[in-house]
């Protein structure tokens, strides 16, 4: 089981959102990424994730995305990624098939009133209507801070079972994702970490590998196939 941070797409031009310069730093969370941001403003939150789609689609996988898809290729039915990106890198890279976005993604709009899901536009706003029940509420498909992630059973199920957890590209500040490493070791599943540096949970893996993303991901690969 692989988890993928933002570290992985900073190389294609997507900003990272803890570091010094990152989009936390730039904008206030509590109005763009919470329920009660929407509520309160919605087209600051469409303007805020339109831009950010913008970038995203925009984009390019670079060789760590490229790498993390040929290992799935290699291994097929023994890799699953579990990204926190709402990016779609993983999948232009060739991962069509054992993918969890479990903070949603940019691809998605969803209806606050119906919980109905289709793909988003490349601009949104609070004037769109759901495609089903007509309610002018659609979203973003993201988990905002304070709502549940997608995929939480699946991925805890995964993370049981797996013989290996690697996080590439995390920060370790956000759970629950942060959490997975403590679970693996609890159950005595191997550790792995891929980072730029260390990050704040580094003391719990069995080891780790620094740099740049798109240097090590693709070296670590091949040794493994």
């Amino acid at each position: 089981m692989i988890l993928t941070g933002a570290g992985v797409s900073a190389e294609s031009g997507l900003g990272t959102f803890r570091d010094k310069d990152g989009l936390w730093t730039k904008y206030d969370l509590s109005e763009v990424a919470t329920p009660e941001g929407f509520a309160t403003d919605p087209a600051k939150v469409h303007d805020f994730y339109n831009a950010r789609r913008a970038n995203a689609l925009d984009a390019a996988p670079n060789a760590a995305h490229d790498a993390l898809a040929r290992l799935q290729a290699a291994r097929p039915g023994e890799v699953l990624l579990v990204t926190q990106n709402v990016d779609d890198l993983h999948e232009r890279a060739g991962s069509t098939r054992d993918v969890i976005h479990m903070h949603g993604a940019l691809t998605g709009a969803l209806c606050a009133t119906c919980n109905h899901r289709w793909t988003a536009p490349r601009v949104m706003s609070p004037e769109d209507r759901c495609p089903k029940c007509t309610a002018p509420s659609t979203r973003p498909d993201i988990v905002w801070f304070g709502e549940f992630p997608y995929q939480m059973e699946e991925i805890y199920t995964a993370l049981a079972q797996c013989g290996l957890f690697v996080a590439i590209g995390t920060s370790g500040q956000v759970y629950p994702a942060a959490g997975f490493v403590q679970e693996a070791r609890a159950a005595g599943i191997e550790t792995l970490e891929i980072n730029l540096e260390a990050s704040d949970g580094s003391g719990y893996f069995d080891r780790a590998l620094h740099g740049p993303a798109t240097e090590i991901v693709p070296h670590w690969v091949d040794t493994l196939i």
